[in-house]
């Protein structure tokens, strides 16, 4: 028994702390008074939790790899973009529509798709996605580009790309150049309401296979091995390169998946904002999930755990902060990840001796954190803002500088 609680310690604290954080939000919130309200909570939480964890798992493989990928929120958008694009273009014509340039063409009619429009469409862009990442793996292992640099350019030029592409797009099949595409397929749209439950199904069949594939293959293990010590891995026979072409292709289709079910959730394809962002979130589940960015490290069950409670904690800031709660989200998720890297790295260096605040640089932090700490009090107080700000920067000036003096005479009695 301790064998396993130690081995899923991470696990079971996740799950500690996400009742903990559906505890807070239950008691102050509105939004669990009533059954119905309960449900809905659940309902909406489960939903954007698989939606996170589908191309949370593929970071996650190429973290595990000791790689990294920061163009999965571009990969959103450009896939949304260009699922729309194939569902218009193959969609039939609507004859109660005229083209305005030409009285004798029509608008494609999106209401209702034959079953194979979407299936052609999805697989066109699993195959999009699949020459991303292979084009990431060639940057990577030909021409020997550090995988921050390869995939930060995707992130930079996928989304511009898509904004480009779905003008082109609905100039050609409305006459007119415009920034998003709607569809009115209910079907597809469903997402949001009634099929909030296919993205769950999604993400717990995508689970399965990569819980396969890592641990119950050879190849996943030598994902582990490469992550742990590339050099070593390859002097041992392993093809490195063609792992890092696999993971990087796993990202970028995991990316595309999720990247098709938001866009059905939100029934339009908008380039310019779709997957803002979410390249952090999907590394923050990851990381909170257990996995190390120094690669080799990182659990199926870890990052699912973590996309539950990331979501959990924003959708709680989401009903704990109703104005304006998506200023939040970044600082909430920035928060997360810096918070959990360094509870990691403590595991190999005990608290009690890990120096936080050495030398002047730590004193000059001492009151860069209780600035800080007075800072976010301030912005996320509805009343009693200075005062509020004022109590927590002073009581976290006064714990940090406790701390800086212990470390000094500890290190003076040494």
């Amino acid at each position: 028994m301790s064998r396993l609680l130690h081995q899923y310690r991470n696990e079971l604290g996740l799950v500690v702390a996400t009742t903990l954080v559906v505890a807070l939000a239950w008691c102050f919130s509105n939004a669990y008074a009533t059954a119905e309200g309960r449900a809905d909570v659940a309902r909406d939480v489960l939903r954007d939790t698989s939606l996170l964890g589908i191309f949370a798992l593929g970071a996650a493989t190429v973290i595990i790899a000791g790689g990294i990928d920061l163009s999965s929120g571009s990969m959103i958008a450009f896939s949304a973009t260009l699922f729309y694009g194939f569902l218009i273009l193959l969609a039939p014509d609507d004859p109660s529509t005229r083209f305005p340039s030409d009285p004798d063409r029509h608008f494609p009619n999106t209401d209702d798709l034959a079953l194979w429009i979407p299936v052609v469409a999805l697989l066109g862009v699993l195959v999009v996605a699949f020459l991303v990442g292979s084009f990431h793996a060639w940057l990577i292992t030909v021409l020997e580009l550090p995988p921050f640099v390869a995939t930060l350019a995707s992130l930079v030029g996928l989304r511009s790309l898509a904004r480009l592409l779905i003008q082109d797009i609905s100039y050609v099949e409305y006459g007119q150049k415009k920034s998003t595409i709607t569809i009115g397929d209910e079907f597809l749209t469903s997402v949001a309401a009634d099929g909030w439950w296919i993205p769950c199904v999604v993400f717990a069949v995508l689970s399965v296979f990569v819980w396969l594939f890592l641990g119950r293959t050879v190849v996943g293990r030598h994902v582990y091995a490469m992550g742990g010590n590339e050099t070593a891995a390859r002097l041992s026979g392993i093809r490195t390169g063609r792992l890092k072409w696999l993971v990087y292709c796993i990202g970028s289709m995991t990316a595309a998946l999720a990247g098709v079910l938001y866009s059905c959730k939100i029934g339009t394809a908008s380039p310019a904002t779709d997957g803002m962002g979410y390249e952090l979130n999907a590394i923050a589940a990851a990381v909170v999930g257990g996995c190390s960015l120094a690669g080799g490290v990182g659990s199926v069950a870890g990052v699912m755990m973590g996309a539950l409670f990331l979501r959990v904690v924003i959708d709680s800031v989401a009903k704990l902060f109703k104005s304006q709660p998506t200023l939040l989200e970044g600082l909430v998720v920035g928060t997360l990840v810096v918070l959990t890297v360094a509870f990691n790295e403590l595991r190999t260096t005990p608290g009690t001796k890990k120096a936080f605040f050495p030398g002047p640089l730590g004193i000059l932090n001492v009151y860069i954190l209780s600035l800080l700490a007075g800072v976010i009090t301030f912005v996320t107080s509805t009343e009693g803002k200075a005062a509020n700000a004022t109590t927590v920067a002073v009581s976290v000036l006064v714990l940090a500088g406790v701390r800086a003096g212990y470390e000094r005479l500890g290190s003076r009695a040494a």
